[in-house]
């Protein structure tokens, strides 16, 4: 009997330690999350890269568009500053991995490539890619014509319209440029017959220069993915607070409306150079 009681006090002794051992590992883990350090410093700071109309510069040089809405209202909700980074796409991953932003709010599309790197969000948003070509071609309404040798295409790189193109059109000549506006420049002038970007970006351009583009899949879009935030690996509070917040927003339409506002009227074109 002595003998069992001495093996039983030493098992409650060894749960005790071990549970106040988990306990100071998970408040040290939450102390160390990203939530917690972007509570402390109150300052998020937000990744981004200039997409039509995700987020863009108005005549006053600041940054507007959906994007821009969204990341203010999260730092709103959660009672801290926000810093906006504009970065180039090609190296939003890497600043984000380097610690250099919280998160990258910027029209990201969730990819099995990506999440390898990084945590996403449940999706806030969906997107989709569609052509604008030149006037030069009329007549063509499928993205099969596009897909033609002698058609040059162009995407921004690093993008996932990037991605579309090399998949859709592998039999046209693809190049790639670091912005959005090098890119349709290549269309505008005549060295590149159309461009692969997300919607609405190509009915705004259309719209812009009737005379010279137009719209091959007539506004529709040939592929559909879901836009995430994102964030650093390994960081379960943040990623459940951010989950939970895209939930909330979704369900009192604050992101709905937002979206229909950037996205289905140029009411706020006004403010733009």
């Amino acid at each position: 009997m002595p003998a069992f009681r001495t093996v039983l006090l030493l098992v409650i002794f060894l749960f005790a330690t071990t549970s106040a051992f988990s306990a100071s590992i998970k408040r040290d883990l939450s102390k160390e999350s990203s939530l917690e350090q972007v509570l402390s410093k109150n300052r998020l700071r937000v990744g981004f890269s200039t997409f039509v109309p995700w987020a863009m510069k108005n005549k006053r040089g600041d940054f507007v568009g959906f994007e821009i809405d969204v990341a203010r209202r999260l730092a709103a909700d959660m009672g801290v500053a926000i810093d906006f980074i504009p970065t180039k796409w090609s190296g939003i991953i890497p600043a984000l991995l380097t610690g250099k932003l919280d998160v990258i709010i910027g029209g990201m599309g969730i990819t099995p490539e990506r999440n390898l790197k990084v945590n996403f969000t449940d999706p806030y948003e969906f997107s989709g890619m569609s052509l604008v070509a030149s006037s030069k071609l009329p007549g063509k309404t499928e993205i099969a014509s596009f897909n033609q040798a002698e058609t040059t295409i162009v995407a921004r790189i690093g993008t996932t319209a990037a991605e579309a193109a090399k998949k859709y059109l592998p039999k046209a000549d693809l190049r790639l440029f670091d912005d959005e506006g090098q890119a349709l420049q290549e269309v505008l002038n005549g060295r590149a017959m159309a461009m692969v970007s997300s919607q609405p970006f190509p009915e705004f351009q259309s719209l812009k220069y009737p005379e010279r583009l137009y719209l091959p899949l007539a506004g529709e879009t040939f592929t559909k993915e879901p836009i995430g935030i994102a964030l650093g690996k390994g960081d379960v509070d943040f990623l459940n607070f951010l989950n939970n917040w895209i939930r909330v927003r979704q369900a009192d339409g604050f992101l709905q409306e937002r979206y229909a506002y950037w996205f289905t009227t140029q009411d706020w074109q006004g403010q733009m150079e």
